[in-house]
């Protein structure tokens, strides 16, 4: 028999992610919601669990270095905190694309309190 796939499910309801109280609708922006996906170490991006049996946080010593949690490995398109900024919802009900990367700051999570 064949290797079975297990399916993520499908979080969205009409380009909307209703479990996220903040999150904005995606609905006639010309985006859609993407799925899941698996990174390089094997942790699903994008599902809404934040615990990941594969995750460098979850596996944390003096050893492990910070850098391998960097990246576009760890950021999903649409399932992201950052679009529940107004930064980032602005660009949404504008149709306009991300300048380069969405709304960060260099010293200070701009996403606290967002969630």
């Amino acid at each position: 028999m064949g290797k079975e796939r297990k399916r993520t499910p499908k979080l969205d309801i009409d380009n909307t992610l209703p479990h996220q109280i903040n999150a904005p609708s995606f609905k006639g922006t010309g985006m859609t919601i993407q799925p899941p996906f698996k990174n390089e170490q094997g942790v699903i991006i994008g599902d809404s669990h934040y615990a990941s049996p594969n995750s460098p946080l979850e596996n944390w010593s003096e050893d492990t270095d910070p850098a391998v949690m960097s990246g576009d490995q760890w950021v999903h398109p649409t399932n992201d905190i950052g679009w529940n900024t107004a930064e980032n919802q602005e660009l949404l009900e504008e149709q306009r694309k991300p300048q380069a990367y969405p709304f960060m700051h260099p010293t200070i999570d701009v996403s606290k309190g967002q969630d």
